[in-house]
C-alpha cells in the first residue's frame, strides 16, 4: 500500500473536493482519498499494483483540475 500527496490546482470549495474524492475513489485499488482545496492537495492511499499513479492523475484531470506533481510524501 502506498500513500501519495498530489499538488492540485483549480479546487476552490467543498464541491471540488467531493468531485475529486468521488472520481479517484472509484478506481480499483484506491482505499482512501482526501482532497483539501485550501492546501491544494489530494492525498491518496492505494495499491500501486492495481492502480498506477498516472491513472489517479488522469481521474483528477478529468474532473477539470490540474495535477502539478507529487508533494514527495510517499509511504508504505
Amino acid at each position: 500500500m502506498l500513500t501519495v500527496i498530489f499538488r492540485v490546482t483549480g479546487m476552490s470549495c467543498s464541491h471540488c473536493e467531493r468531485a475529486v474524492n468521488d472520481s479517484v475513489g472509484k478506481l480499483t485499488g484506491v482505499f482512501q482519498v482526501n482532497s483539501d482545496a485550501k492546501s491544494n492537495t489530494v492525498k491518496v492511499t492505494f495499491d500501486e499494483n492495481l492502480v498506477p499513479v498516472k491513472k489517479i492523475e488522469e481521474a483528477i484531470d478529468e474532473e477539470g483540475y490540474t495535477v502539478q506533481g507529487e508533494a514527495n510524501e510517499r509511504s508504505l
